[in-house]
């Protein structure tokens, strides 16, 4: 699946959520995977996880663990994604 689309994706469910909300990878996954098996979305885990680290990287979104912003290249384990947060603290 393009990483474009998978983007798109993520920003999609952000814009759905309230602003102060994230979303797992695993909700970008699902909501993207066009497929009929059960659990078949979970292939598309870790090019989520690189689509919101693209993202990242450019500013649109933030990588969070324990509500705390993290470098996306460095991140490693079960992350958030949030919208980018203007003028707040690390974990504002």
């Amino acid at each position: 699946m393009a990483e474009r689309r998978l983007q798109q994706v993520v920003l999609d469910l952000l814009a759905q959520r309230d602003p102060s909300s994230s979303i797992c990878p695993s909700d970008a996954a699902r909501a993207a995977y066009e497929g009929d098996r059960a659990e078949g979305w979970r292939a598309l885990m870790e090019p989520v996880r690189n689509a919101a680290r693209q993202l990242a990287l450019a500013g649109q979104v933030e990588i969070t663990q324990g509500g705390r912003r993290v470098d996306p290249d460095t991140a490693r384990g079960p992350i958030r994604i949030r919208r980018t947060r203007r003028g707040g603290g690390e974990d504002a």
